[in-house]
């Protein structure tokens, strides 16, 4: 599977176990029922969406300017720990008033799914192209 189909795939599937997630882990961390945190739940998934588009444009506006071309690995750390620090700096107060979380204890909670994420999408990924294969780019 290749082009639009396999990007359309991709966030699909990505997006719909992460609302899985984030709902069960706000229900688990709070005294929310389902419906309540179902609803931070698809508010997350949709200002991540949302972010990662807009964090992607401006990252590769930025890099287009760069002297130094490709991605090396100093790079892609400042991509991802821009794009995270951007996300929880949205999230946090999101988390806290709709869960009714100290501050604190929000700030827990967005750091174990910021840590919990990283993992999901190693591994993620990795399933994704075991199963559909590698996108033409990687081949």
């Amino acid at each position: 599977m290749q082009g639009v189909k396999r990007k359309f795939t991709y966030v699909f599937f990505y997006e719909a176990i992460s609302l899985v997630m984030l709902s069960t882990a706000f229900v688990i961390f709070s005294d929310k029922n389902m419906a309540h945190a179902g609803a931070l739940g698809v508010i997350t998934v949709v200002l991540a969406v949302v972010w990662n588009f807009l964090y992607n444009h401006v990252f590769e506006c930025w890099e287009s300017g760069q002297v130094k071309r490709g991605r090396n690995l100093a790079r892609r750390v400042t991509h991802a720990v821009g794009f995270e620090l951007g996300l929880v700096a949205m999230t946090l107060p999101l988390f806290a008033w709709w869960l009714d979380l100290r501050l604190l204890d929000a700030l827990m909670l967005d750091a174990g799914l910021t840590l919990t994420f990283m993992v999901f999408t190693f591994v993620y990924n990795w399933c994704f192209d075991r199963i559909f294969g590698l996108p033409l780019a990687a081949q």
